[in-house]
């Protein structure tokens, strides 16, 4: 059976619903400065002295600009159509050089060992295959690059976050685009074969109870 609110982004596969795509595109411009609060000082410390050319897995809205000098040039990863108006505005707003790829996290279509940094926030829930990913980060970092990251997490089992992330993982994952809240990411990173991966979890306190669980960190090709 089709679903015909599913249209594919051309040369991905990555299949844009025409409601939940405009919906989350709108979601994170209006709610994007409430989260930044709550995340600053975790991204200020990860994004700190990035290079001047950035690969950024899901780049939606364009959150994460505010850490690139102006000037800089961003190779943004993003399927999402309805995303790519309010990115492109972004990044003309703050000065920064946008290279716009409409393709998926598992393949980004960069060159091997081209690049210095790639970037992420509340992304890898997201993709199907987080293994892949790390897996195409690395293939893309040159040696001594860096995979920097702030994303949620699984809370520890048993506590009541971890029911409330069990309770609500089917609409959660439908509202956002197939985002889980259930992930152990610090395990998937660690066993991705990076040199070394520094990361702090951490707990935010708002109302979105299954996304409060977090880490941030930098994995060392």
């Amino acid at each position: 059976m089709t679903d015909n609110n599913l249209t594919a982004a051309p040369a991905t596969g990555f299949e844009v619903h025409r409601g939940r795509g405009p919906f989350n595109a709108a979601f994170f411009s209006v709610l994007g400065p409430y989260l930044e609060v709550h995340l600053r000082r975790h991204k200020r410390r990860v994004f700190a002295d990035l290079p001047p050319t950035v690969v950024e897995l899901g780049s939606g809205v364009g959150a994460n600009l505010r850490y690139l000098r102006p000037g800089s040039t961003l190779v943004a990863i993003e399927p999402n159509l309805p995303m790519h108006r309010r990115l492109r505005a972004a990044a003309e707003r703050r000065g920064v050089r946008l290279d716009l790829r409409d393709r998926t996290a598992e393949r980004t279509g960069v060159p091997d060992r081209s690049v210095d940094s790639v970037i992420s926030s509340l992304v890898l829930c997201t993709v199907a295959d987080p293994a892949g990913v790390l897996a195409e980060v690395r293939r893309i970092l040159r040696p001594g690059g860096t995979f920097r990251f702030v994303e949620h997490v699984a809370a520890r089992s048993g506590t009541p976050t971890r029911h409330l992330q069990r309770a609500l993982r089917r609409p959660w994952a439908w509202t956002f685009e197939g985002c889980s809240c259930e992930r152990d990411l610090a395990g998937v990173l660690r066993a991705a074969g990076f040199a070394r991966v520094d990361l702090e979890p951490y707990r935010l306190h708002t109302p979105f109870v299954p996304f409060n669980t977090q880490i941030a960190g930098v994995a060392h090709a």
